[in-house]
């Protein structure tokens, strides 16, 4: 049936019903009639669809109706969107469980397998004790470490010492030293030496008063606050307790008082280390050791004995006028200080054969713990104006790889020069404007500074500067250079030319190498830093210093 004849029937069937009466209709009838319309053109929808789905041919004919060669039909075996699939049969996984007890004790009673664990553990074994073996080797075949030696904390650092608490500071008493706290330890500084600050009228030994401070210095609570600040930051304060240090007979005043002023000393000992001192300085050690012997020792004992309340050690720091090294080795043997400043440095027109020969003396005779290095003492001026500011930075050098403990007066870190008096004004700088000249002193100033500051912070660090072996390498009226090692660790050498002339140093020998790298030098622009120089050819231009290093080669 196609679909025009199939409408046609439909348009008769619905005239048919209309012109029925509606109340003659049979319900049954006619849910039946309308049951089999919906047939028909359901039927006939798809038999449109199923055309429109055969492929098309030129005739217009389906293609399972087109003839073939022969005048037959072909009728197409598949129909047009149909497509076969072959589903592989499911293949059932084995699962491998393993072997059980009794099989892998047969497998590993075989001989193959018993002579294979066999091998293994012997391999194991050979190699675990070739090992063993080797690492003993390399332990006895090293070298063996140095034990550090004994140090105490005025050994790690430079100590720093204020003559005069009103010249130092802005306020100019106790808690304007307080306030430089900073800068001191930016400097890296070990030990503040202050005063003396106590109330001595000069050559009047009846007024003297070691527990009471100059009111012009500041007050014992400006005192103990300045002993928290520096302790904070890691620096010790030394108390300098000579007697007699404004008068002009003697630091002890005259013999008949000596005895009655150390049996006083005594009790200021105990008072000032009760309140947190780290050590006591005392001038003219000399003659109280030599009229007194037994308050001396007894000095001594209250200092230097250390007790459970403060298990730090203190120091005991002697100053003496005396410039032989000779004199000063043997005062340093009777008189039983930890530290004793001297003048063995103090000879303007020394010549660099005499500094050596001094050096070499003291460091053979005594512990290097127990050499303090200093060019002056504490009322006798600052450094630039005793060797000009141009050879400020050689004897900075000089100071800090010496073998012991290098000594400063305040503001010899800026080269700042006396100016007619022993207690010139410190130079704190500010950031104000300046005229060209006053630029320029500052920045000269800022120069020292930054020079002392790397020299501190590389002593604190290296072994061979801190406490290793001093080597004298060459010497002569004008030139010095020496070596300092320890153990393993880098070696540094040191070479000073003080002469107003270029001086060529020859250095050579076995343990030295042909090449060392600049660390620091007084000439930046001559020998800049981290460049190689000739150790058969090392230059110095006038007043110059350098220090070089090199590795340990074993």
């Amino acid at each position: 049936m196609n679909t025009e004849e199939t409408n046609v029937e439909l348009q008769e069937a619905q005239t048919k019903d209309a012109a029925a009466p509606k109340d003659a209709e049979d319900p049954v009838q006619v849910a039946a009639d309308a049951d089999a319309t919906e047939a028909d053109v359901s039927e006939a929808d798809l038999d449109q669809e199923e055309q429109e789905k055969q492929p098309m041919t030129g005739g217009g004919d389906r293609a399972e109706d087109a003839p073939s060669a022969d005048g037959e039909a072909v009728v197409s075996g598949e129909k047009n969107g149909s497509v076969k699939l072959k589903i592989p049969e499911e293949v059932e996984e084995v699962k491998f469980m393993g072997l059980n007890k009794e099989e892998l004790l047969r497998v590993a009673g075989t001989p193959g397998w018993v002579r294979t664990r066999w091998a293994l553990l012997v391999v194991f074994w050979l190699g675990w004790l070739g090992m063993l073996f080797g690492a003993v080797l390399i332990i006895l075949q090293a070298p063996r470490c140095r034990d550090l030696p004994p140090t105490n904390w005025w050994n790690n650092g430079p100590l720093y010492q204020i003559g005069n608490i009103q010249a130092f500071t802005d306020t100019h008493n106790l808690k304007g030293l307080e306030q430089k706290m900073d800068s001191l330890s930016q400097l890296k500084v070990k030990g503040l030496v202050i005063g003396p600050i106590h109330v001595a009228p000069p050559d009047e030994a009846v007024n003297l008063r070691f527990e009471e401070i100059s009111p012009e210095a500041g007050n014992l609570e400006q005192f103990k606050g300045l002993i928290q600040v520096a302790h904070r930051k890691g620096i010790s304060v030394v108390l300098d307790l000579t007697p007699n240090y404004q008068g002009s007979s003697g630091p002890w005043f005259a013999n008949i008082s000596v005895r009655n002023v150390a049996e006083r000393l005594k009790s200021a000992l105990v008072f000032w280390l009760n309140e947190g001192v780290d050590g006591v300085q005392l001038s003219g050690v000399e003659r109280v050791a030599t009229i007194v012997p037994s308050l001396w020792s007894d000095i001594r004992a209250i200092v230097q004995n250390d007790t459970d309340e403060r298990p730090n050690k203190r120091v005991l720091m002697g100053v003496t006028e005396r410039s032989s090294a000779q004199e000063v080795s043997s005062l340093l043997s009777s008189s039983g200080v930890d530290l004793l400043i001297s003048r063995v440095l103090c000879f303007k027109d020394m010549e660099a054969t005499e500094r050596a020969r001094s050096v070499q003396l003291l460091y053979s005779s005594h512990s290097q713990t127990k050499l303090a290095w200093s060019l002056r003492g504490r009322a006798e001026g600052h450094l630039a104006s005793l060797v000009g500011p141009p050879q400020v930075k050689l004897h900075h050098l000089l100071l800090f790889t010496l073998p012991g403990t290098p000594v400063f007066n305040y503001g010899d870190e800026i080269g700042l020069m006396d100016e007619g008096t022993k207690f010139p004004q410190m130079l704190w700088d500010s950031y104000e404007k300046l005229n060209d000249t006053l630029q320029e002193d500052r920045a000269e100033r800022l120069s020292f500074r930054s020079f002392f500051r790397d020299l501190s912070e590389l002593r604190g660090k290296e072994r061979s500067l801190l406490f290793g072996d001093f080597v004298l390498l060459s010497n002569s009226s004008s030139s010095m250079a020496y070596l300092r090692v320890w153990d393993q660790s880098e070696r540094y050498l040191a070479a000073f030319n003080w002469a107003e002339e270029t001086e060529v140093l020859q250095l050579s020998g076995a343990t030295l190498p042909r090449q060392a790298t600049v660390v620091l030098s007084t000439n930046g622009s001559a020998l800049p830093a981290d460049s190689a120089v000739d150790l058969t050819n090392l230059r110095l231009g006038p007043g110059q210093a350098t220090l070089l290093r090199f590795p340990y080669n074993g």
